[in-house]
């Protein structure tokens, strides 16, 4: 049975989805030292913000194959080493997409109304109504540095109170701000015309300080900056001394460059700024929300299906996963079978999408094909994260295609691949309740779903074949499932699929390729 390490705080929800299907030990506020020392007899490892993992902790990980982050950010998880390693990273982009997004708005309210210090002040016994004079938000313009799903929300929130929106976000067209209500801008502008700036972007490179005291010094002396996104973004030495020296009215920190926040000149200053310890995701709905979500995907993973939110598989994001994932699953049988059927090295890999699949992405499918493709050399060592790493180390080319034109299925694929034994192809096609089923073997058309064991001939069509294979087979104890004959003309070449309930005993394809008529004989197994 799988083992799973929760290294940090999460709902039991998410724990007892992990039951399911792994041991879960639930060891929390563990050094790196230790972590390292135990993670070796882990398949997978789910962790919030408290654990960082490093390239130590993963190439230590020799049994990896899931780290799950339960939140929206992988900051603290070495995704490069994780790749190289074919480890699967996740995260819950929309589990606390709500949760950070009111705690954004909450911390505005509170800024602009000075509720911590007058809550304070009326707990000591004070009754202070003067100091405490606020703003109200309503016609003032609200700069939302960041449109994702977070951004979105507090955009459209803000809208119906009444706010002018602003926008900055270079990944995001003009069309998709607008119908947010909120007007494209530069930065530049941005931090001249709001009177409240909102930070949810990630923490990058290229985000890194991008408010600074440069940019701090385009803002009205009346705004105001919340940041709920990501520590590091402000340069906080710089914020506190705008907000010290009046430049600003005012910031409401939820997130800090280093956490917890040690010392910092944040902490000396009074009623204009609010600091909070990374509650963003805080709230009991998120919990549980993200918890579930994370280990949703890494029971899947064990079970061997693709995972929804994996940040390291190139082009699969929730919503292509959510409509191409039984094909993906089609294409990694496709592949299995294929790879089995060309044998051995395997040179070239030509990938086609037919008929209303032409339409789709092609990445994730020819990802799923390598997958399989790969599956008897590799076995559990390929998975959607390396598969495109392993075949461009094993030299074998890829070669994508497409035909929308009308076929005998409404989207079907179709892979061929040339190898030790030759070049071989196959289609298939999701039939009824996306069930799989192979339509075409090397040019033959059949309709047959695929079964753990198969035997495949090439041979002449001509009578009494079939009974002598039925013979053959039945002489060794092998039960034949089923059995269907493609063939393109009377008498002429034909191939016969056959499904088996166990395993073709050693020796007996020889005997196969003996009965006359048969040409070529393969033993698939799925």
């Amino acid at each position: 049975m799988s083992k799973v390490l929760v290294s940090d705080p999460i709902d039991q929800a998410g724990i007892d989805i992990l039951s399911q299907v792994a041991t879960v030990d639930v060891n929390t506020g563990l050094k790196p030292a230790e972590l390292i020392e135990i993670i070796g007899q882990y398949d997978a490892l789910m962790i919030r913000s408290g654990t960082r993992v490093t390239q130590e902790i993963i190439e230590a990980g020799t049994q990896l194959k899931i780290i799950g982050r339960a939140g929206v950010g992988v900051d603290n998880v070495d995704v490069p080493a994780a790749t190289r390693r074919g480890i699967v990273v996740v995260n819950s982009p929309e589990g606390n997409t709500i949760a950070a997004a009111e705690h954004a708005l909450a911390m505005m309210l509170s800024l602009s109304r000075h509720i911590p210090d007058a809550n304070a002040s009326v707990k000591r016994g004070e009754w202070d109504r003067k100091t405490f004079v606020g703003a109200e938000v309503y016609k003032k313009t609200l700069g939302v540095v960041g449109l994702g799903k977070i951004g979105s929300h507090v955009a459209t929130v803000a809208k119906a109170m009444g706010m002018k929106l602003l926008a900055y976000d270079p990944f995001i067209s003009t069309e998709r701000a607008e119908q947010i209500g909120c007007q494209l801008v530069d930065l530049d502008l941005l931090m001249q015309q709001s009177d409240y700036i909102t930070l949810h972007i990630p923490k990058t490179p290229e985000t890194t300080h991008i408010i600074n005291a440069t940019t701090l010094a385009k803002m009205k002396p009346t705004a105001r900056i919340i940041n709920c996104a990501r520590g590091g973004i402000i340069d906080e030495a710089a914020l506190a001394a705008a907000v010290k020296e009046g430049k600003i009215a005012g910031a409401a920190l939820d997130v800090f460059e280093s956490e917890p926040l040690g010392e910092s000149d944040l902490r000396a200053i009074g009623k204009d700024i609010i600091l909070t310890p990374h509650l963003g995701a805080s709230t009991t709905e998120a919990q549980v929300n993200v918890a579930i979500d994370v280990a949703e995907q890494i029971r899947d993973v064990l079970l061997g299906l693709p995972a929804r939110s994996a940040v390291n598989i190139p082009g699969l994001g929730p919503d292509v996963l959510e409509e191409l994932k039984p094909y993906m699953q089609l294409a990694e049988t496709l592949g299995k079978l294929v790879g089995q059927l060309a044998g051995g090295r395997v040179e070239l890999l030509t990938v086609r999408l037919q008929g209303e699949l032409a339409t789709n992405k092609s990445q994730p499918l020819v990802i799923a094909s390598l997958k399989g493709l790969l599956h008897q050399a590799l076995r559990e060592r390929v998975n959607y994260v390396n598969a495109n790493i392993e075949a461009k180390e094993r030299g074998i080319r890829v070669i994508e295609t497409r035909d929308a034109s009308a076929r005998d299925y409404a989207g079907s694929l179709r892979l061929e691949a040339t190898g030790t034994l030759g070049t071989h192809s196959v289609t298939g096609a999701l039939l009824g309740d996306k069930e799989i089923h192979l339509t075409d073997v090397d040019g033959f058309p059949i309709n047959v779903p695929p079964s753990k064991y198969m035997v495949f001939t090439l041979h002449r069509d001509m009578p009494g074949i079939i009974g002598k294979l039925g013979s053959l087979l039945g002489s060794f104890n092998v039960n034949i499932a089923s059995m269907q004959v493609g063939r393109k003309i009377v008498r002429g070449d034909a191939v016969m699929a056959l499904s088996i309930d166990d395993p073709l005993p050693d020796g007996i394809l020889a005997e196969i390729t003996k009965v006359p008529g048969i040409r070529d004989a393969y033993t698939v197994t799925l």
